[in-house]
């Protein structure tokens, strides 16, 4: 016998391969599996987040389209939407604006920044407004300006308390001076509304800035804020520059506003709808 047995083959190179570089094929992982927490930075499987949205690592809140709010926040079934449809005039011809309105409403399938209407919360009745940021970022235009007015017009004569869930960037630049209006309009229906008695409610969400936080966000009878969010009127930057002098790392921070006295309380997104139905109710028991 053999000392050295001949081994069976179990692979065959071919001595013809050809020489030529192959494709390398680099392995693809969908963009909308993983996010980064603005918060922690740390990269999150979305599952992690769960339907609240919330890093696991640090418990920032990350921002949430108004369908997702809506079924955070309401009674299943009970929301029924109003001023659906109404849409701008484009007061001022501005290049490619109603092309870029086209394309928001096919990505959103939203109408408009703001959807509106009555539901229940934890069996409360009231008028609900929720702006969402992926619409050209939540800016007041016209159309925001007139759906929010009607809303709290409607609250008014219904007797029904306003809750309303802000987020914005500011006025809507394509609209120019139209935009502006929308502030002091708004901010005229809320007044009417609270010289009825009645009860106004707002959530600060990430980020509430611009006209609509020198309006109506501020304007609330009483003023929450999710944890973390952004909220202020200038930029950081520009007031940096203007008052020349550095601000601190938390500023217009929720946080920063509620131990400065301009928000009442912090609550966490889970806690929402029931502190909204309390306060309802403290308030129907007041009035």
């Amino acid at each position: 016998m053999a000392l050295f047995s001949k081994k069976d083959k179990y692979i065959r190179i071919n001595p013809n391969r050809s020489t030529v570089n192959q494709p390398q094929i680099k392995p693809e992982v969908p963009d909308e599996l993983f996010s980064q927490c603005p918060g922690c930075k740390y990269t999150i499987y979305q599952k992690d987040l769960g339907s609240e949205r919330i890093c696991p690592h640090c418990g920032y809140t990350f921002r949430i389209s108004a369908q997702e709010r809506l079924a955070l926040t309401i009674d299943m079934g009970t929301f029924l939407e109003m001023f659906k449809g109404i849409e701008t005039q484009d007061p001022l011809n501005f290049p490619g604006y109603r092309k870029k309105l086209t394309l928001m409403r096919e990505k959103t399938g939203l109408d408009e920044a703001v959807v509106t209407g009555t539901a229940l919360i934890k069996g409360e009745k009231v008028a609900l407004g929720i702006m969402d940021s992926n619409f050209i970022m939540a800016s007041m235009g016209t159309v925001v300006g007139e759906k929010i007015t009607r809303l709290f017009e409607y609250a008014t004569a219904e007797k029904l308390p306003v809750v309303l869930f802000t987020a914005s960037g500011g006025a809507r630049m394509q609209e120019g001076i139209m935009s502006l209006m929308q502030m002091a309009k708004i901010s005229a229906a809320v007044k009417r509304h609270s010289n009825a008695g009645l009860f106004y409610l707002t959530i600060l969400t990430d980020p509430t800035t611009g006209g609509v936080t020198a309006s109506f966000a501020m304007e609330g009878d009483i003023i929450l804020a999710e944890p973390q969010s952004l909220v202020g009127f200038a930029g950081r930057r520009v007031i940096e520059n203007t008052v020349r002098e550095d601000l601190p790392e938390d500023f217009q921070k929720a946080e920063f506003l509620l131990e400065h006295g301009f928000v009442d309380a912090i609550i966490k997104r889970r806690e929402l709808p029931d502190t909204i139905a309390r306060l309802v109710r403290l308030h129907r028991r007041e009035s």
